[in-house]
C-alpha cells in the first residue's frame, strides 16, 4: 500500500488509487466487544492498552525495525478498531493518545480510563493564544461547566483566503508571520490563524455537554464556532517552531504543557520504562520513535488508507464517493473537473499569453458546494476533507503523468496546511518527473520572492565526494599498557581496513615487525569474536607486516562478514614473537544505534562517517546513489561531527556538498529537497539550529553573538536494548525470551487487587518520581516487570 503523509509544509506524498485491492485476503472490519473492553473482528481477539500486555512496547521506543511481529500485529489490530470506532479520520498523534492514555472501544472513549482530570492543561481562547497541536487533550474553560476535548484536526485559516477558496500565490507555502508577498515578517516570532477541530465526545457521555449546551456554545460564537470548530490566532516562539511537522510538534507538547498527563503513573505502561530513561533527551527521542512506530503501523493496515499523518477506513472513503448528497461523488467530480479545467477557462476568458496558475484552498472550496453546510459540522469537517484529499490524489495518480494531464494542465499539492490543503493548477505545464505532484511545493510563496541568478536551471552535476576533513582524526590508536613484555592497544576498524583486508600497527609494534631487507615478516592473526566465526573464516590466519616510516599494517585479513566500520577491537602483542591477538568487546547491554543493532563495544564516529550509503567492503561511493540517499550519505560524511556520533550539516549548504561546491541543476535541487522532507517527517533527520562565524565555519550549538543557520542533522538514538531482570551477560538459553516491564492492567468486575500489588504500584509511581500516597485506581492492577517467552 502506498504511503500519504502530510502535516508540514515538507512531508513527502505517495498515493494509491482508491479502487487498488490488496491481494490478500482483508481481515473483516466489524468489531464484538466485551465486558473487559477487548474488541475483535471475530477472531483474533482485538485487546485494549489495560486488558492484557500493554500496546506500546520497548521496541518501538528502538524503531519500527526492532519491532516483533506479535507486538505491531497486536497494535495494528487495536488501531483500526479505534479508527473504525471514532467519526473522525484517526492522526497519528491521536493514535498514539488512544494506545498511551487507555482509548476504550466500547463507546466510553477515555472516560473509562484512570487518566486524572486534574492533569489536563486549561485552555482558555482569547486574541493570542499558545499553539496547540494535534492530539492535546485539553480542559476548555467556558464560563460555566468545563469542556474537555481532544484536538482531532488542524489546519491553517489565513484571513486572506476567501469563501471559495481563492488563494493568494504568497500565502500558499508561506512560514508563520508572513506580512505579505515577499515579506516573512521577524524571526524570533510567529503568529499564524489556525482552525483547531476538537473532538468533544472522545471522554464518553460522562464528561460530553448536553447538545443543549453545545448548542449554547456554538451560538454564542466564543469559544466555538457554529460548527464546532475553534479559531484561533496562535503564537510560535520562533518560526523553527511553526515549521515543526506535527509529530515533533506533539512530542515537545508532551514534555512541556502535557508532561503531568504523560507522567501520570495511571497510564498503562510509563513512558520511561518505554524510552529507557527519563531525562528530556532520551524522553524525547523515545516519544519521536514511538510516534513514528505508530504511523507505519497505520500505514501498514490493509483496512486503512491514509492522507499524510490521518488515517480512515477504505469503507468510509468508498462510501464517500458512492454518496450521492452533498460532498459525495457527484461533487468530487465537479471539484476534479475545476482543478484540470480551472487554469485553461481563465486563460482562455482573459485572452492571456503567460501561463495562468490558479491556488485553491480545499477547506472553504468544500463549503461553497451547495448543501454542504451540514456535511462540514464538527470533526465531520475533518472527514470531508481528508477524504477529498486522497480523491484528487487518487485522480492524479490515475489520470496524469506526474500531475500533467492530456489538456496541458499541470495539477501538485502546494500547501498541506494551510485551508486543509492548498491545490495548484497551472495552465500550460510542464512535465517535471523530479517532482513529485503530492509533494508540498511552496512555489506560490515562491514566486513573491526576487529572483536570483542562482533561481535558474545549471547543467546536470554528478555527485562529487569530497575528502573527509576529519579523516586523520577518526578513530585514533588508543595505547592501553607497555611493558617489556607485552604492548596492548585499541583502536575502531576503518572503512578502508574492512575493504583491503588491513589491520593497523601500533607504532611500537610496527617497529618490531619492520622488514629486514626485502622480506615481509609473517604474523599469525588471532580474531576472538566471542565463539568460531560463523562464516568459517576461522579465529587464525597467516598475515604479513608491512611497514612505511612509523605506520605499519598486517595485510591479507579476512575479517568477519559481520564486522561493521566502528566496531572496537582490542589488540594484544606479546613482544618477540610473532601473534597479534584482537579481540571484540561486548557490551553489556545491546544498544541501537540508528538501524544497527550492536552488541560490542564501538566508535559512533567512525560509525556515523564511514557507514553512510554507498559505503561498504565493495565500494565507497555516491555514483548512483537516489536522492534520499545521497543527502544522507553527505549529512553523514560532511556534517560537524560530535563526540556521539551525530552530525549537523547547513541545510542551505546540503545541496552543494552532494555535488561538490557546485550549484545544482533545478530538478536535482527539487529531488534533494523532496528527500529531506521525507527524511525529516520520518525521523531519520532531524532539524536543529546552529550558527556561522565571521569567518563562515557553522557551529553546534549556535554561539550567541553569531548568526543563527538551519542545520539538518543525522542524530541515530541509541537505544540501551533492555535484558530480563538477573540476566547481566547474553546467554544462549535466553533467546525468544521477552522483558515485560511493570504496568497496568484492567481487572475483571469483582476482582481486587492483592495487598502486595498495591504497594508494588506505590514503590512504581516512587520510581517515577511521585510523592508517597498514590493508590491503585479502582478496577486496575499492577502486574511487576516479568519475563515470557515468544
Amino acid at each position: 500500500m502506498g504511503e500519504e503523509a502530510h502535516g508540514s509544509r515538507t512531508s513527502g506524498l505517495v498515493h494509491e488509487n482508491l479502487d487498488k485491492r490488496s491481494t490478500a485476503a482483508p481481515r473483516r472490519s466489524t468489531f464484538m466487544h466485551s465486558d473487559t473492553g477487548s474488541v475483535g473482528y471475530g477472531e483474533p481477539q482485538v485487546v485494549g492498552p489495560y486488558d492484557g500486555l500493554p500496546l506500546l512496547t520497548q521496541a518501538m521506543a528502538v524503531g519500527n525495525g526492532a519491532v516483533p511481529e506479535e507486538e505491531r500485529l497486536r497494535l495494528l489490530r487495536y488501531l483500526e478498531a479505534v479508527t473504525t470506532a471514532r467519526k473522525t479520520p484517526l492522526h497519528v498523534s491521536v493514535a498514539f493518545n488512544a494506545a498511551y492514555f487507555g482509548f476504550h472501544l466500547a463507546g466510553d472513549g477515555y472516560g473509562r480510563s484512570p487518566l486524572q482530570l486534574d492533569d489536563f492543561p486549561s485552555v482558555t481562547f482569547g486574541e493570542h493564544t499558545p499553539p496547540l497541536p494535534v492530539g492535546a487533550m485539553v480542559r476548555v474553560t467556558t464560563g460555566s461547566q468545563p469542556l474537555y476535548a481532544e484536538i482531532c484536526y488542524k489546519e491553517g485559516a489565513h484571513p486572506e483566503v476567501d469563501e471559495l477558496g481563492n488563494t493568494p500565490a504568497w500565502v500558499s507555502g508561506s512560514p508563520a508571520g508572513t506580512e505579505g508577498p515577499g515579506a516573512p515578517g521577524a524571526r524570533d516570532a510567529a503568529k499564524r490563524r489556525e482552525l483547531l477541530v476538537p473532538d468533544l465526545h472522545a471522554f464518553g457521555p460522562g464528561l460530553s455537554l448536553s447538545p443543549a449546551q453545545l448548542h449554547r456554545l456554538h451560538s454564542r460564537q466564543r469559544w466555538i464556532n457554529a460548527d464546532g470548530h475553534i479559531l484561533v490566532e496562535a503564537v510560535y516562539a520562533s518560526k523553527e517552531t511553526a515549521a515543526q511537522d506535527d509529530l515533533t510538534a506533539y512530542a515537545h507538547y508532551l514534555l512541556s504543557t502535557g508532561r503531568p498527563q504523560l507522567m501520570s503513573p495511571f497510564v498503562a505502561m510509563s513512558v520511561t520504562e518505554l524510552v529507557g530513561g527519563a531525562d528530556d533527551t532520551t524522553l524525547l527521542r523515545g516519544l519521536l520513535r514511538l510516534l513514528e512506530t505508530v504511523r507505519r503501523v497505520l500505514h501498514s493496515s490493509d483496512l486503512l488508507r491514509m492522507w499524510g499523518p490521518y488515517a480512515m477506513t477504505r469503507e468510509s472513503l468508498a462510501a464517500g464517493w458512492q454518496d450521492t448528497g452533498p460532498l459525495g461523488g457527484d461533487d468530487m467530480r465537479t471539484l476534479l473537473s475545476s482543478f484540470e479545467h480551472g487554469a485553461q477557462q481563465t486563460r482562455r476568458h482573459y485572452a492571456m499569453n503567460t501561463p495562468v496558475t490558479i491556488y485553491t484552498a480545499l477547506g472553504p472550496r468544500l463549503r461553497s458546494f451547495p448543501g454542504a453546510a451540514e456535511s462540514l459540522h464538527g470533526v465531520d469537517y475533518a472527514s470531508a476533507v481528508c477524504r477529498a484529499n486522497v480523491t484528487i490524489a487518487d485522480f492524479i495518480r490515475r489520470d496524469s503523468e506526474n500531475g500533467l494531464f492530456s489538456n496541458g494542465t499541470r495539477v501538485h499539492l502546494d500547501d498541506s496546511f494551510e485551508g486543509g490543503g492548498v491545490w495548484s493548477s497551472q495552465y500550460p505545464g510542464v512535465l517535471e518527473p523530479a517532482q513529485d505532484p503530492l509533494t508540498p511545493a511552496g512555489r506560490g510563496w515562491a514566486s513573491s520572492q526576487t529572483v536570483t541568478a542562482s533561481s535558474f536551471p545549471e547543467p546536470e552535476a554528478a555527485p562529487v565526494d569530497d575528502p573527509l576533513a576529519d579523516d586523520a582524526n577518526l578513530g585514533p590508536v588508543e595505547l592501553l599498557r607497555v611493558t617489556d613484555e607485552v604492548v596492548v592497544y585499541r583502536q575502531p576498524l576503518r572503512l578502508a581496513h574492512l575493504t583491503a583486508g588491513l589491520a593497523l600497527l601500533h607504532p611500537l609494534v610496527a617497529e618490531e615487525l619492520r622488514p629486514a631487507g626485502d622480506r615481509r615478516q609473517a604474523v599469525l592473526l588471532e580474531i576472538d569474536h566471542g565463539g568460531p566465526p560463523p562464516d568459517g573464516s576461522g579465529n587464525a590466519q597467516e598475515t604479513y607486516a608491512e611497514v612505511t616510516g612509523h605506520t605499519g599494517y598486517l595485510v591479507g585479513v579476512t575479517w568477519p562478514n559481520d564486522f561493521f566500520p566502528g566496531l572496537l577491537l582490542q589488540f594484544h602483542w606479546s613482544r618477540g614473537g610473532r601473534t597479534l591477538h584482537a579481540a571484540t568487546v561486548p557490551l553489556k547491554n545491546p544498544v541501537q544505534f540508528g538501524d544497527r543493532l550492536l552488541g560490542h563495544c564501538y566508535d559512533a564516529r567512525v560509525l556515523t562517517r564511514e557507514d553512510a550509503p554507498g559505503s561498504d567492503r565493495s565500494r565507497d561511493t555516491a555514483a548512483g546513489l537516489a536522492p534520499r540517499e545521497l543527502v544522507m550519505r553527505t549529512v553523514r560524511r560532511c556534517g560537524l561531527l560530535t563526540p556521539g556520533g551525530h552530525a549537523l550539516l547547513d541545510r542551505a549548504f546540503l545541496p552543494r556538498a552532494v555535488y561538490g561546491g557546485v550549484e545544482p541543476a533545478h530538478s536535482q535541487r527539487a529531488a534533494l529537497e523532496s528527500a529531506i522532507a521525507e527524511l525529516l517527517a520520518q525521523r531519520v533527520l532531524e532539524p536543529a539550529l546552529g550558527s556561522r562565524d565571521p569567518a563562515g565555519q557553522p557551529h553546534y550549538p549556535a554561539h550567541p553573538a553569531q548568526r543563527v543557520i538551519q542545520l539538518i542533522g543525522y542524530m541515530p538514538p541509541v537505544v540501551r536494548v533492555p535484558r530480563p531482570w538477573g540476566v547481566s551477560e547474553p546467554q544462549e538459553d535466553m533467546h525468544g525470551v521477552q522483558y515485560v516491564p511493570g504496568h497496568l492492567r484492567r481487572l475483571l468486575p469483582g476482582s481486587s487487587p492483592s495487598d502486595a500489588q498495591r504497594e508494588a504500584f506505590r514503590e512504581h509511581c516512587r520510581l517515577l518520581g511521585k510523592a508517597d500516597g498514590w493508590e491503585l485506581p479502582d478496577g486496575y492492577t499492577f502486574v511487576t516487570q516479568y519475563t515470557r517467552g515468544q
